[in-house]
């Protein structure tokens, strides 16, 4: 009796670690290298895509991945669909769309080559505010030699962002007040957004994207992921341990202290109050506070977590040497 007491006493006072101990499962796509992006369209339909232009697809729920063909071997960094069939990916300086839910891709020119003469633009997330509305970033890349190993190498010379209000069909270039590398974007509605990028670089936008403002963020550190849950509920995640929160749509960015250090790649609310980030080392983080509060689960890997997709039902994980990691509720 006084065993089962202590155990209930102390399932009461620390829940948050018993739940972690057994929340995620862990299997391997034998087939793949590095994954870096998961996007579901459904309970059962997902796609997960990372090095070497790996795109996987699934239509139980990710109990079993088909590899689907595309044309590229570029290193795909991300995943979107705006709905059940228009969907796009990011791989380097590629860009593909498919209007048939996945099963076919098709690669998209969005940008004039002359425009960038003696550089290369690099895509890395994409986004779409509503039906028409949507964005493209990452960075403009420029080849040098680098004298000590007499190789060429590429830098970052200026941000990228493309814009697009027509549903994808035509794509114009945005200037924006920083050179910064843009990682991730994130929008809440059709007017708000916001872009995180290297060296704690933070935009947003009020006017659909037309005219980006620098938004302060207390760091210096690179900033690789951002989620908005609406106008003024939004999280932060980058370089070395840095969680950024506001409750204000930015005006004010809180750094939330933790004692975890390792570098985080995404964080992803699944409603107003739940959310997760993954990061380096197999780390994850589940917060039930609306992100005040952070404890580690067990992950059942060192391996790196570089992509996540949480919703209030479901979730994937996914990461290095063909990594996957499924949320069990």
């Amino acid at each position: 009796m006084r065993k089962t007491f202590l155990i209930l006493a102390f399932c009461v006072l620390f829940p948050a670690q018993i739940f972690g101990q057994s929340s995620w499962m862990n299997s391997r796509v034998t087939d793949s290298k590095d994954l870096v992006a998961v996007f579901f369209t459904s309970e059962s339909k997902g796609f997960i895509a990372g090095d070497n232009g790996y795109l996987g697809i699934t239509n139980d729920g990710g109990k079993t991945w088909q590899k689907q063909a595309i044309n590229t071997r570029e290193d795909i960094s991300e995943i979107y669909f705006r709905n059940d069939d228009n969907g796009y990916l990011v791989a380097g300086t590629d860009f593909f769309s498919t209007r048939d839910g996945g099963k076919s891709w098709q690669k998209v020119v969005i940008f004039n080559q002359t425009e960038f003469r003696g550089t290369t633009p690099e895509f890395l997330s994409i986004r779409f505010a509503d039906k028409k509305l949507g964005f493209v970033i990452g960075s403009v890349l420029k080849k040098f030699r680098n004298e000590k190993t007499n190789k060429d190498e590429m830098i970052v010379v200026d941000s990228f962002v493309m814009r697009t209000n027509d549903g994808g069909e035509t794509w114009s270039r945005v200037i924006v007040p920083t050179k910064a590398e843009l990682y991730h974007l994130d929008f809440a509605n059709n007017s708000r957004g916001w872009i995180v990028g290297g060296g704690g670089v933070i935009l947003t936008t009020q006017d659909s994207g037309l005219n980006w403002q620098l938004q302060k963020s207390g760091t210096t550190k690179d900033l690789y992921n951002v989620d908005f849950r609406d106008e003024r509920d939004g999280y932060i995640v980058g370089e070395e341990g840095v969680i950024l929160r506001t409750e204000n749509g930015g005006s004010f960015w809180d750094t939330v202290k933790t004692n975890f250090s390792n570098t985080f790649l995404r964080v992803d609310f699944a409603d107003d109050k739940n959310g997760w980030i993954v990061g380096f080392d197999g780390t994850i983080l589940r917060s039930s506070d609306k992100g005040k509060t952070w404890v580690k689960q067990d992950s059942g890997t060192k391996d790196n977590i570089y992509g996540l997709y949480m919703s209030k039902k479901y979730g994937l994980a996914v990461g290095a040497k063909g990594l996957i990691l499924k949320y069990l509720k």
